[in-house]
């Protein structure tokens, strides 16, 4: 019998029925070519950070966290492959060694780059896509059990707008190629004022800065503004905030945060321009009912359009909201309360956070969830990548 095995938060626990790390791709091979002639279902594990049960199974729990290479780097058209077990950290942190970057990073850095990828997991910037826009090349474990190859430029554009955000339900990537930036660094700024002057000022600062983002203090109805910019660019000053915090360096450095404190969260992506609306219905209905069990920061980020097929930003310029608690604290109630205005708005649910949208209600929210659908069932058509989870709730198979 497996081992019980925990996410980041502590919030979803269970027993696989096999929990398997193999050390390398062919041994992964044969991981799934057994699973194959058992019948048994196989999901892939990644850091846990996430909140949602992607990974709950009673079959085969797969881990690569042995698969952290970085290889066949090209500084010049700024491209590599890396090992599909390698965290945010430890990938921006190798790739740095080679010149090479990140776009961007989330707000922390514990992920695997895999499972944000297949996620659809962001930081922000108006201007910057998601991390699974870096996604142009994959050697991927497939439901016959063969290991096959798949690029952009061979596969086509509409393979890959349907696999860089696919839930791990395509296959067992074990290696991933990257469309990376030359490396650069960033200066960051933090800054405190209250929440009635970020948003009297919050389009100047989307639209002026790299990164920017804010979190809101229920208790205090206070705001941190963060702001991130290359050396002399973007906003400078506010006069109407207090600096609280500066720090320069390397991008991988400066964008994510160290946190010692664990939560679980809520988020959904809303278009651009309903933000503010959906922000302000948000903090009136915290402040009326949660105010006193919930010390947690709202959190308001942007991200650009995209067209993968289940991407919470396709077809549009993206604002998300997330809603965090204390790791071990009651959190549903508060969450199924505000998902309502989220959904008034037209949110998205982040694929990797808590939710309770069932597929007829999902599969209404993208254009082309049919043609992702069907792509889906075509690479893998026994289901063996896939869990109760996404059979029932995403999918709506049973």
């Amino acid at each position: 019998m497996a081992e019980i095995w925990s996410n980041w938060s502590g919030s979803l626990k269970f027993t696989p029925g096999e929990l398997a790390e193999p050390g390398s791709e062919e041994e992964a091979k044969t991981i799934v070519e057994k699973a194959l002639e058992e019948g048994r279902k196989i999901r892939v594990a990644g850091a846990g950070h996430s909140s949602s049960p992607l990974v709950v199974t009673n079959s085969v729990l797969l881990s690569l966290g042995k698969f952290k290479s970085v290889e066949n780097v090209d500084r010049e058209n700024s491209t590599a492959w890396i090992g599909t077990g390698l965290t945010v950290k430890e990938g921006g942190s190798k790739l740095l060694e080679h010149g090479l970057s990140l776009h961007n990073t989330g707000d922390v850095d514990i992920q695997c780059i895999s499972g944000a990828i297949s996620t659809g997991t962001h930081g922000t910037g108006v201007k910057l896509k998601n991390l699974s826009s870096m996604l142009i090349g994959c050697r991927m474990i497939c439901a016959d059990g063969q290991i096959r190859e798949f690029t952009e430029e061979k596969d086509g554009k509409e393979f890959f707008d349907a696999l860089r955000v696919s839930l791990g339900s395509f296959g067992i990537m074990t290696k991933m190629k990257l469309r990376l930036q030359p490396a650069f660094e960033l200066e960051r700024r933090e800054w405190c004022t209250h929440t009635d002057n970020c948003l009297e000022h919050l389009d100047e600062l989307i639209s002026k800065n790299r990164n920017f983002d804010f979190y809101w203090y229920p208790r205090s109805d206070l705001v941190k503004l963060r702001i991130l910019n290359e050396k002399g660019k973007g906003m400078q000053t506010l006069d109407y905030a207090d600096c609280v915090e500066e720090k320069s360096g390397w991008a991988i450095d400066v964008l994510p945060k160290e946190r010692d404190l664990k939560f679980d969260e809520m988020e959904y992506a809303l278009p651009l321009e309903a933000g503010p609306d959906c922000f302000r219905e948000v903090r009136k209905r915290i402040k009326d009912r949660f105010r006193k069990t919930v010390a947690w920061r709202v959190l308001y980020r942007t991200i650009e359009a995209d067209d993968y097929h289940i991407s919470p930003c396709y077809g549009r310029d993206t604002v998300t909201i997330s809603l965090h608690q204390n790791a071990g604290f009651p959190f549903m109630e508060f969450f199924q309360s505000i998902e309502p205005v989220f959904l008034d708005h037209g949110g998205r649910p982040h694929w990797g956070k808590k939710h309770t949208l069932q597929s007829s209600a999902i599969r209404k929210m993208y254009p082309k969830w049919e043609d992702f659908f069907k792509l889906r069932a075509e690479m893998d058509p026994r289901g063996i990548f896939m869990n109760e989870h996404l059979e029932k709730q995403i999918f709506g198979l049973r």
